[in-house]
């Protein structure tokens, strides 16, 4: 009885411990499992199976060296991402960025609340009571609490990705082929599909908004160079986290779907939601309510902290006021950009006959374009000693930093190509 009182407590203060280290990096690598994020993670391994699973370690490595980075910048200037370009490059190149940002973000906050309509609907709720429900929630959120109890709240957020561990469990897979498929590399890049999966892999991990999220949330939690080995930490372990879910979304639709499209079925959901549906009849009722649960977090997680970031960068490259912690008469364009951003998203989804997945194509070429011009001033900036002192890259964090601007330029060159010409490149 002593031992079992003893464990308990043993559990609970680790944790504690936990809740303690995660923060920004950890809420940030979360929320690239968003909607979109799961349905590209769901159709990796319905199309591939678990040999795809391999891509995922030298992602974790890019997503670690991109969120530190970022990170550091926050702790060091104490300035975000925008303000930064804003100093360093000027205006017209701030006002460029700032402008592609927002636009992609105003489509995947509509993607996140396609995510909430067609998980409700499984629940049997319709989106044109759901979707005003969440930008309801979403609005007293933001506007009712303070920046320290909104980072306890996403941290839930994201501790609740871990009911994917549970979905993917219950889906039996195969774990010596799991094992296989996750440290065995299979090179088919002959496969321009398989390529194009690959680009949906990093865009969806490591997004634009994600860098100018973090770097912001670092910076108004207050951390600076003597917290630089907590917020490394927070980093770290949040985007193994993040990875190490994504890869059960992968296990649990590679044990389902694609198994059974390799006995004969035809399966082929293209949304979210289709993906837990798919999993009723093949993993049973409890996976597929798992599944969907977790997607209508994911869609309310997400649908704040896009409309968050989107408010962020504008602020700080023109030199508002951007805080959560303020009222809304000492910030309000901050919170203007923020309702204008999250309602116009939502009411994307609610309009009749919109051709909502060809947006959301569109947004991902939009990201996997954005992304490299992003890193190389993220790249430019951190290597300056003027900006950074003796905090600035070394050598390993610059190899695997311009590495991953040179693959995922070029494999982003090849999607647009792939895309345009029907395939045939």
């Amino acid at each position: 009885m002593v031992h079992a009182v003893m464990r308990r407590r043993n559990w609970w203060r680790s944790l504690l411990l936990l809740m303690a280290v995660l923060g920004p990096g950890f809420i940030t690598a979360s929320a690239g499992n968003d909607v979109g994020g799961i349905t590209t993670y769901s159709q990796a391994g319905a199309q591939f199976g678990y040999s795809i699973l391999w891509v995922l370690i030298p992602l974790a490595l890019a997503l670690i060296v991109v969120q530190e980075m970022a990170t550091r910048m926050a702790a060091v200037t104490g300035k975000g991402l925008a303000a930064l370009i804003r100093e360093n490059f000027g205006v017209r190149v701030s006002f460029l960025a700032m402008a592609a940002l927002f636009a992609i973000n105003l489509i995947i906050t509509a993607t996140e609340f396609a995510g909430i309509a067609a998980a409700s609907e499984m629940f049997h709720v319709s989106k044109y009571i759901a979707v005003p429900i969440g930008i309801l929630l979403v609005l007293i959120f933001v506007f009712g609490f303070n920046s320290k109890s909104i980072d306890r709240v996403f941290v839930g957020f994201s501790l609740i990705y871990f009911c994917y561990i549970a979905s993917a469990i219950l889906a039996h897979p195969d774990w010596k082929a799991v094992a296989h498929g996750t440290f065995v590399p299979a090179l088919n890049f002959g496969n321009h599909l398989y390529l194009v999966m690959v680009v949906g892999l990093i865009g969806t991990t490591i997004s634009p908004y994600m860098q100018f999220f973090l770097q912001s949330a670092v910076v108004e939690k207050g951390s600076d160079e003597r917290e630089l080995g907590l917020a490394r930490a927070d980093v770290i372990s949040g985007s193994i986290l993040a990875i190490a879910i994504a890869g059960f979304m992968i296990i649990a639709n590679a044990a389902t779907i694609f198994a059974a499209n390799r006995h004969g079925a035809h399966l082929a959901p293209s949304q979210a939601a289709d993906f837990a549906a798919a999993l009723r009849p093949l993993a049973g009722e409890w996976a597929s309510i798992i599944f969907a649960f977790g997607i209508l977090n994911a869609g309310l997680f997400t649908a704040t902290v896009l409309p968050l970031s989107t408010s962020y960068v504008i602020c700080e490259a023109f030199g508002f006021e951007a805080a959560l912690d303020r009222k809304f008469s000492e910030a309000p364009v901050f919170f203007t950009l923020f309702a204008v951003t999250l309602i116009a998203g939502a009411a994307l989804v609610l309009l009749p006959h919109l051709p909502l997945l060809k947006l959301i194509f569109y947004a991902q070429v939009a990201q996997g374009i954005l992304l490299p011009p992003e890193l190389v001033l993220m790249l430019i900036i951190i290597n300056k000693r003027t900006v950074m002192g003796k905090f600035t890259n070394g050598w390993f964090g610059n190899t695997v930093a311009w590495a991953t601007v040179a693959l995922v330029g070029a494999l982003s060159i090849y999607y647009v190509v792939v895309q345009v010409f029907g395939g045939t490149a």
